[in-house]
């Protein structure tokens, strides 16, 4: 006789907490089935339940999923989980914004609901506070290109954000303007450190076409970016100590501080501030 879904053992998640992404996100999901009154998605209470909240098979019926996928998801087994079908289980389970996000990191998929990854606008209010910043502050996209910036960081950056620029992509100006070399205090480290925060910052939409178009054109134009790709050097876009040669006020330091602004993940605001040894 064939065993069903409900007739196989289930892990004891007590005693394996989190063993396994797969399992990680089969207890998140679970918990937040028996989290899910029948009322609040306008099932009548029916007969009397075994389990708290909905069954496995209102949860399926609701996602439009078969019943015995949707019990392996909450199993922990390796199935595939498409961006689609993970969508739907969100709906479903009434998940805030926060637990849509967390569902959707646990099962290395990108949620379809993101803001468009080829947008290029930054909200109006983003803007306005860049504007209102003392201090040299910019917003980047996902392929790290300038949308909003202020006229503090437009004087510092010469050759990426001045009126001058053509190019407003972080990546292209470091790797391919002469400006960006005699700009930046040991270039090679930073550059190298750039490229790695770069990859760890795309991974997840490592293939989307302006991010695979940006690598591509870079790679085969500047044999550096191509070198320091090629290492697969991971790091953390961090703050820290950002030193420039600036062609009219000579040395300057600055501490980065980097913040993504909420509900708008796929934008970054940078601000640096003048380093303490720094200040006249």
């Amino acid at each position: 006789m064939t065993a069903t879904p409900t007739d196989l053992p289930e892990a004891d998640p007590t005693k394996t907490p989190d063993a396994t992404p797969a399992r990680a996100l089969g207890d998140f999901i679970r918990t937040h089935r028996e989290r899910l009154s029948p009322l609040a998605v306008g099932l009548p209470p029916g007969p009397r339940r075994r389990t708290p909240g909905l069954r496995r098979e209102e949860v399926a019926q609701l996602c439009g999923v078969s019943p015995t996928w949707y019990t392996w998801i909450e199993q922990g087994r390796p199935v595939s989980a498409s961006a689609d079908a993970l969508a739907r289980i969100a709906v479903a389970l009434q998940l805030s914004r926060a637990e849509r996000a967390y569902l959707f990191e646990l099962a290395t998929q990108r949620d379809p609901a993101e803001p468009d990854p080829a947008a290029a606008d930054a909200p109006a209010t983003l803007i306005e506070t860049v504007q209102l910043i003392d201090a040299p502050a910019y917003v980047l996209d996902r392929q790290w290109n300038a949308l909003a910036w202020n006229a503090r960081a437009a004087a510092l950056f010469v050759g990426w954000l001045d009126d001058g620029a053509r190019d407003r992509n972080l990546l292209r100006f470091t790797f391919t303007a002469p400006a960006a070399r005699a700009l930046i205090v040991d270039w090679e480290t930073r550059a190298r450190r750039l490229v790695a925060e770069f990859r760890a910052d795309t991974i997840r939409h490592l293939n989307d076409a302006p991010t695979r178009a940006l690598l591509d054109a870079l790679a085969a134009a500047n044999d550096d970016f191509a070198r320091f790709w090629a290492s697969q050097d991971v790091g953390e876009r961090e703050g820290g100590r950002r030193e420039f040669n600036h062609p009219r006020d000579g040395r300057l330091a600055y501490d980065q501080i980097t913040l993504k602004p909420a509900h708008r993940e796929d934008l970054k605001l940078v601000v640096l501030v003048r380093a303490d040894d720094a200040r006249g």
